[in-house]
């Protein structure tokens, strides 16, 4: 499956354009990250833009990821892309084996949680965002509620990087495609 064929899939079961949104930041952050660990950055962005593809359908445990993989299954989709996205649940019973799945679970929840930091910025633009700022905003637990803390430090925790390191790495790779994710195209 090449970029098209996923944003097509991604497309055919995905309404929301924030949803829609959130797989091109998890996109970003998995092909930046395939560049930094010598990973192809096809499979990795893919997995990225797959990884909810079903959650519109599925928006609760056990049926998401497991019904969409099924689904990826037979549409051809590459095994370890399924595998990734199976993985980046806790409950699926897939451990994170590989960079691809570690890096996955990694760039999910804190792409979410970057996309709300840059939104309730001046210009609602991730331009300038600082790590301490984002530090700061994962202590307050009334923001952007939705996001599972844990996840964020744990995912950082696995692939082995200081979360302060992986969020400055994170804010690069969507600042470089801040146009595409409505955060404000150009710096301040």
């Amino acid at each position: 499956m090449d970029r098209d064929g996923a944003w097509g899939l991604l497309t055919e079961f995905t309404r929301s354009d924030n949803l829609r949104k959130h797989a091109l930041a998890v996109e970003a952050a998995m092909r930046a990250y395939a560049a930094r660990y010598d990973g192809d950055p096809d499979t990795w962005g893919i997995a990225g833009m797959l990884h909810d593809f079903d959650y519109e359908l599925h928006p609760t445990a056990p049926q998401h990821p497991m019904k969409g993989a099924e689904i990826l299954r037979a549409r051809g989709v590459p095994e370890p892309i399924v595998y990734a996205i199976l993985g980046h649940a806790d409950y699926s019973g897939c451990p994170r084996r590989s960079l691809l799945d570690r890096a996955l679970y990694a760039c999910d929840e804190p792409a979410g949680f970057l996309t709300a930091c840059a939104l309730v910025r001046p210009g609602r633009s991730i331009h300038g965002l600082e790590v301490g700022s984002v530090l700061k905003k994962l202590k307050d637990k009334g923001f952007a509620r939705t996001v599972h803390r844990a996840d964020v430090y744990r995912g950082a925790e696995e692939l082995g990087i200081p979360l302060d390191a992986h969020l400055a790495f994170l804010i690069q790779a969507l600042t470089a495609a801040a146009p595409r994710l409505g955060l404000g195209g150009a710096p301040p």
